[in-house]
Order: C-alpha cells, then structure tokens, then sequence
C-alpha cells in the first residue's frame, strides 16, 4: 500500500523506516532536519508493515527527492523503484517537470537505470560520497 503523508500530518513510521536503514545500518548522524517540517513523505507497506519511505520537498524551485530508503528483507523486489516512481508521479502532480536527487555514489546505476543523470562532481554527506542527479519528467 502507497500512502502520501502531508507535511502536517504524522510522519513516524516513516521516520522509524529512515532510523532503522539511515542511522542504524549506515551510521548516518544527522538524518533528521527542518525539511521533515514541510515535505511530503511517501510510505509504503506491506499489509499493516511499513517497509520503504522517502520525501519530496521543494528547494530553489526544483522538486528533490530524499531519503529513498527500503528496509532490508524487502530490497532486490523492486521497492525502491516503486518509491521513486511514486515521487515522480506526485512531483507531477504538484506541478513539478523536473526531479533531482543526490544519490550515494554506491547506488548512482540505479538511478541511473530509472533515466537519471548525474551533475557535477562527487561530494560528501557527512562521511558517504553522493552524486547530483537530475531527470526531466515531461
């Protein structure tokens, strides 16, 4: 099930998806920040089981995408995928033509197989190298 969560609305199973892979699995210290406040949080389940989440938020007037994260026993099943998808599909909605992301650099042939671009150079998230990536939706 595909649920978008507004950004009024409560966001704690998806911030309890991005703890367990962010924070706990990857050593991540600074997941949360002022974006949770005003972005839309994508949340998919699995029956009552909440297994993928990420957000998509508005900055410099491009559409971004974030936090794209699966929990393990449901990755290699096409989640992610569905996850991206369902940001694009609603960046469309909300009248978006564009997304853009930053991808770790370990995952950028995903996004890459999904039709997105890199830009620029490498750079570091705290202690993880990330690419900019773009792709036009229309």
């Amino acid at each position: 099930m595909v649920t978008w969560i507004e950004p009024q609305q409560d966001k704690t199973k998806c911030f309890q998806i991005r703890e367990q892979v962010f924070v706990k699995e990857q050593g991540f210290e600074n997941e949360f920040d002022e974006i949770d406040e005003t972005a839309y949080h994508l949340l998919i389940q699995a029956g009552e089981n909440p297994i993928a989440t990420a957000r998509i938020f508005q900055q410099d007037d491009k559409w971004m995408i974030g936090r794209v994260c699966v929990i393990p026993p449901y990755r290699k099943h096409g989640v992610g995928r569905i996850a991206v998808e369902e940001c694009e599909k609603q960046i469309q909605v909300l009248g978006g033509h564009s997304s853009h992301l930053s991808a770790q650099l370990r995952i950028q042939g995903f996004y890459e197989s999904m039709g997105y671009r890199a830009e620029g150079d490498c750079y570091f998230d705290e202690f993880c190298p990330h690419i900019a990536m773009s792709k036009q939706l229309d």
